[in-house]
């Protein structure tokens, strides 16, 4: 398949040092969704760095690295490795993570430590910046504001919602760590009004994403203001999805008449 119509390609989270992850089970199946609890297995920034990214210098895609820390400093130290490595076109901040520095709070649960990690990254490096942002607060809006006001070059949402299964032979919880993150169709409704509330109070691009498995899916991101969408746990079971959604998007404009894609940009807001 030709990635090479994409827009970009974001790689999974990234951690200053290799991570092993959370016990087995990881994944488990839900009603129009997926829980998952991977506990962020990944060879960490400098394998990264030596085996992926001169890989990707390759592409004409552009790659952007999805990072993960617990504290600001590695935060910091993550992205100051990626500064000016060929093959890495920017950075994907994953603030969905506990900070061991303040009892385990997520970072994109509080605006001041969300914006305190947005802008020490951002000093850090030369390369785009996007923050995505938890869909676990009361206000999306405010935690939007302060990333944007902390320097974010755009900012993609939503990250995933938490939830459990139990199993109820066994008496216990089906992930090995008991809480993972929901995904799939079922959070697509609050994806949306999140995209929808965000793009209403900032100026910088929003990526929108949570659910997206079609074409109109993604033309419905794009109309309640997302400038681009990512697709991630559709394309476990399409692994070519994100084509098949880019070319349903091409034969809307062509069927609407519609010449700039950037005119679709937002349109429901207006309407609301």
């Amino acid at each position: 398949a030709d990635i090479q119509k994409l827009g970009a390609i974001v790689c999974k989270g990234t951690t200053l040092m290799p991570k092993k992850g959370n016990a087995q089970p990881r994944l488990v199946e839900t009603a129009g969704g997926l829980l998952n609890s991977i506990g962020w297995e990944n060879i960490g920034v400098d394998a990264l760095i030596g085996e992926k990214a001169p890989v990707w210098a390759r592409w004409r895609v552009p790659v952007i690295v999805n990072i993960a820390g617990e504290t600001i400093d590695e935060y910091v130290a993550v992205t100051s490795k990626l500064e000016g490595v060929p093959g890495i076109s920017g950075i994907e901040l994953n603030i969905s993570c506990p900070n061991v520095s303040s009892g385990g709070m997520e970072f994109g649960v509080d605006p001041q430590l969300a914006a305190q990690v947005t802008s020490a990254v951002i000093a850090a490096t030369t390369l785009p910046v996007i923050v995505k942002l938890s869909p676990n607060v009361t206000d999306i809006k405010g935690i939007a504001l302060a990333v944007e006001e902390a320097g974010a070059d755009a900012i993609s949402l939503i990250n995933t919602l938490k939830g459990m299964a139990i199993d109820i032979d066994q008496r216990k919880p089906c992930l090995g760590n008991s809480v993972g993150g929901l995904s799939g169709p079922a959070i697509k409704p609050v994806a949306l009004y999140m995209v929808f509330e965000a793009a209403r109070v900032v100026h910088i691009p929003v990526i929108g994403c949570g659910g997206i498995a079609c074409a109109e899916d993604a033309l419905e991101f794009i109309m309640a203001g997302a400038t681009a969408v990512q697709i991630g746990t559709a394309s476990l079971t399409s692994p070519t999805l994100c084509l098949t959604i880019l070319e349903g998007i091409e034969r809307f404009l062509q069927e609407k008449g519609i010449t700039n894609f950037t005119d679709l940009i937002g349109v429901a807001q207006d309407k609301s």
